[in-house]
């Protein structure tokens, strides 16, 4: 199948026909890596004033008394600046995680669903597609997240840039330091992108049969605004669902003593916080995911709509 993409010359109504792309061609696999990169990296950037509140108060439910005055107190003592801290690696770390997330997830979701199990029920397609680009996009995330994670939960800041914190962490603990929160990363993302994933495409199924016609008889704009309410709706459960791992990721890699071993720090973690430590932060995270996710799969389908292709999901 191939999607033209037009373009409309001085006339009124004609069209030239402009670059065409091919469905789940290497050119479709591309375009939705570069959507991903779109999607995420900016989108994770602009939420770091709660990222880094929330990051905080995992670590310490103490140090603030609540977000307002969190943020209130790291502007006047840093400005700006402050309220951002963490923002490099952020950028740097979740547009890789972006590309590989949803880039994979087309390839897989094409592999799995059209290639190998034509018959297979269309959510368990979605879940092991998203479980499958999960997995390789957090090997590109980790060590930009460990970074941020160990820039935003120490004071004095462990590093005041990404490339400090890089080069900090390769001189005292190798480039195995970088990656010593795979393992929990994993437990916290994969999960999420699952949930992330597999809800959205349901949700814009549901949205669309409520609707009473079909997808392809509603212009793009209003495709494009199922896509953000189907994110808005992705974006909770992920919320809920990855919450406990990412309380303890953040933990990891603000408290792991040297030479402790992963399952040893968990154990020795659980044991100061309990399971209800599990849930500090959750209602700010809420807003937080649920916010973002909507505006990542409104990014992305508005990128795809560009480039002449379909939204995703209601099919």
């Amino acid at each position: 199948m191939v999607v033209q993409n037009t373009k409309k010359m001085d006339a009124p109504g004609a069209v030239t026909p402009q670059k065409k792309i091919e469905l789940f061609s290497g050119s479709y696999f591309a375009a939705c890596t570069l959507g991903g990169v779109i999607a995420c990296g900016p989108t994770h950037t602009s939420v770091t004033p709660l990222d880094l509140v929330k990051c905080r108060r995992q670590v310490d439910s103490k140090m603030y008394t609540s977000n307002l005055q969190a943020w209130s107190k790291i502007y006047k003592g840093e400005g700006l600046r402050g309220v951002f801290f963490g923002w490099a690696p952020t950028f740097v770390g979740y547009s890789f995680q972006g590309a590989g997330k949803y880039g994979f997830y087309e390839m897989f979701k094409y592999l799995y669903g059209d290639r190998m199990f034509p018959n297979m029920n269309k959510t368990v397609v979605y879940l092991g597609a998203s479980a499958s680009a999960e997995f390789l996009a957090d090997i590109a995330l980790c060590p930009f997240e460990a970074i941020k994670v160990r820039m935003q939960t120490t004071l004095p800041p462990f590093a005041h840039s990404l490339r400090e914190g890089w080069s900090k962490i390769v001189a005292e603990e190798g480039y195995g330091g970088l990656y010593k929160g795979l393992y929990p990363l994993w437990g916290r993302q994969i999960p999420y992108t699952m949930v992330k994933f597999a809800t959205f495409e349901s949700a814009v199924a549901m949205i669309y049969k409520q609707l009473g016609k079909p997808k392809e008889t509603y212009s793009t704009l209003a495709q494009t605004g199922v896509s953000f309410l189907g994110g808005y709706i992705a974006g909770i459960g992920c919320a809920v669902v990855s919450h406990p791992a990412d309380v303890m990721v953040s933990k990891l890699n603000a408290d792991r003593k040297a030479g402790e071993g992963a399952g040893q720090a968990i154990t020795r973690i659980y044991g100061n916080i309990g399971f209800k430590g599990l849930w500090n932060g959750l209602p700010v995270r809420i807003v937080m995911i649920g916010t973002l996710t909507a505006f990542q799969w409104l990014i992305y389908d508005s990128f795809k709509v560009y480039l002449g292709l379909p939204t995703t999901g209601g099919h």
